[in-house]
């Protein structure tokens, strides 16, 4: 009996730590950012044709069903790519700018360029992901976008406008993958 009631215990505890197992990566139900705790609003895996590319998890503040909370939502914000499949810095950036441009008017991307500069040379410093690493999106405000590879960080890009529209390549109306969006937004 209490070999039972131990093995029910040490399943529930494991259990409690991590909300969500998708494809061996385990996700943490919450992160501490700046000053704030953030959940795990959702999360999901981006595929391109047969291939698992990365899962994708966002953590906000607040948890939210609708993209444009998510997007206005203030304070710090993280997406977290666990990598799948390996990714040359140009497959990155050539999807990543792929659905900027389907979310953004010319005229936003204009304004954009000099962010869009640095994301690029951040990139190719990094050169590649393999599979299990981890990138990591997060937004400080006042400080910008810090884009970590596996914990170390490659960068910084200011502005609260550009987290907005790198967010949208997940949440804008035209996402990278509908059906990721919607896994992010925890529905």
């Amino acid at each position: 009996m209490k070999k039972i009631l131990l093995l029910i215990c040490c399943v529930l505890l494991s259990w409690n730590a991590s909300a969500l197992d998708m494809v061996g990566v385990k996700l943490a139900d919450s992160v501490y950012l700046g000053s704030h705790n953030l959940v795990l609003n959702g999360a999901g895996i981006r595929t391109k044709f047969i291939y698992k590319i990365y899962v994708a998890a966002l953590y906000l503040g607040e948890k939210t069903h609708v993209s444009e909370v998510a997007l206005n939502q203030i304070g710090e914000k993280r997406i977290a790519l666990h990598v799948l499949y390996d990714l040359s810095d140009e497959q990155m950036l050539h999807s990543f700018n792929e659905v900027m441009i389907a979310n953004h008017h010319p005229a936003e991307m204009h304004a954009l360029e000099p962010q869009l500069k640095e994301l690029t040379s951040i990139f190719h410093a990094v050169k590649a992901v393999k599979n299990g690493d981890v990138v990591v999106l997060d937004y400080l405000p006042g400080s910008g976008t810090q884009i970590y590879v596996n914990g170390l960080l490659k960068g910084t890009i200011p502005g609260a406008q550009f987290n907005h529209a790198l967010l949208k390549i997940w949440l804008g109306d035209k996402p990278d993958q509908p059906n990721l969006k919607q896994q992010m937004l925890g529905l």
